[in-house]
């Protein structure tokens, strides 16, 4: 099983303009910039020397044994992912003529593993990760990777219940569309994750760059964005890579205007604000739709639980069934033309495992049951909102 990011990448190197962030209005107008809240990013490490992210790492740790030990040297053959990621969030563009993040005034916690490092146990790193960030005061974790299967590791199930268990919000990647892989994949599919499609400037789900299925929660810009690249450059990409940490940057403008919101009143405020799209209600493409900032920020929506499932019962129903998976990890390599690759890094769509199915079929009994839930709570008040304003 491979690990992987979720990206397409752009080779050329631009100039930013107003115009090449297309998505960012409607976070400016919110007057938030994620001041007080800690992100973590799970990645292949940032970059800090780019102008872009100077002075927003505030500490970090290295899990893949080849990196710095505060997480801010690109590790592995792609090690350019993680510093893309950490600039749609804190990006200070506004300042540097660079990328403009979503919330520039967030503490960035830079956590890299070894993706693409060959022996690399990222399924291990990426547990002992989360555990570091939580310990470390993240409320939002990002994680644009996909473990190319619906299924994950017994030690993400611990892992992850401990972040939730601290009122930790997970944002991940849905994966994107591309030769075998057309499905959400885990850390998305792992209840209680939002997991994160990618949508173009027309809102319209990218022809790659996005998953479907029942895992995906929300819909957010993730093509043709823009992405620091380490060496003080500025690069075009695109991908749920690039989706996840456009709602990660939400959520902490969230956490900043409502500190006494729960994880669980976040995702809530999320979900119920979303604009829908595609089919009405929740839908396999779109999830609850495409976020929408000044809704999300002004809801006051709360909810006991995770409006995403509960992991726990997962790990109660299901876990004694499902087998241990290894993984190794696989990443793109660098861009060597002013091309476009056909898909997340060559190595995704190269990639021979797919999803063992007696595995992907454990999942199946559970997935009707989350998704009327999930029906039952919001999809008819959206179909509703929906038929108002037509």
């Amino acid at each position: 099983m491979r690990l992987v990011s979720v990206l397409l990448l752009t080779a050329m190197t631009i100039t930013p303009t107003a115009e090449d962030h297309w998505w960012i209005a409607d976070y400016q107008q919110l007057e938030l910039d994620g001041s007080g809240v800690r992100v973590a990013v799970i990645d292949t490490g940032i970059d800090d020397s780019h102008p872009d992210l100077d002075g927003v790492v505030i500490d970090g740790a290295d899990f893949s044994g080849v990196g710095t030990p505060d997480g801010t040297s690109p590790v592995g053959p792609g090690g350019f992912h993680g510093t893309m990621v950490a600039s749609l969030i804190a990006g200070q563009g506004e300042t540097t003529g660079g990328v403009i993040g979503i919330a520039p005034g967030v503490e960035l916690l830079a956590i890299s593993i070894g993706l693409g490092v060959p022996g690399a146990d990222t399924d291990a790193q990426v547990a002992d990760a989360i555990h570091w960030a939580v310990d470390n005061g993240a409320s939002v974790i990002n994680l644009s990777i996909s473990r190319n299967s619906e299924l994950w590791p017994k030690s993400w199930d611990e892992a992850f219940l401990y972040a939730f268990g601290h009122d930790v919000v997970i944002v991940a990647a849905s994966g994107n569309r591309t030769q075998g892989e057309q499905y959400a994949t885990a850390p998305a599919t792992i209840p209680g994750v939002i997991g994160v499609t990618a949508i173009d400037s027309a809102g319209e789900i990218g022809t790659r760059a996005g998953a479907a299925g029942i895992n995906v929660a929300l819909a957010a810009p993730g093509v043709e964005m823009l992405g620091s690249y380490p060496g003080g450059e500025v690069r075009v990409w695109e991908g749920s890579s690039a989706a996840a940490p456009i709602v990660t940057g939400l959520v902490a403008l969230m956490r900043q205007a409502d500190p006494v919101a729960s994880a669980n009143d976040i995702i809530a405020r999320l979900l119920e604000s979303a604009v829908d799209a595609g089919q009405p209600g929740v839908d396999a493409d779109y999830g609850f739709g495409i976020v929408n900032p000044a809704q999300a920020i002004e809801s006051s929506a709360t909810s006991p639980n995770n409006p995403l499932g509960s992991l726990a019962k997962w790990v109660e129903l299901y876990r004694p069934s499902a087998s241990e998976e290894s993984a190794d990890l696989l990443l793109p390599s660098e861009p060597g033309s002013e091309t476009k690759q056909d898909s997340p890094g060559q190595a995704f769509q190269e990639a021979p495992d797919g999803p063992n199915p007696l595995l992907y079929w454990l999942l199946v009994p559970l997935a009707p049951l989350l998704w009327l839930a999930l029906r039952g709570r919001f999809g008819s008040a959206k179909q509703e909102k929906s038929e108002s304003n037509r």
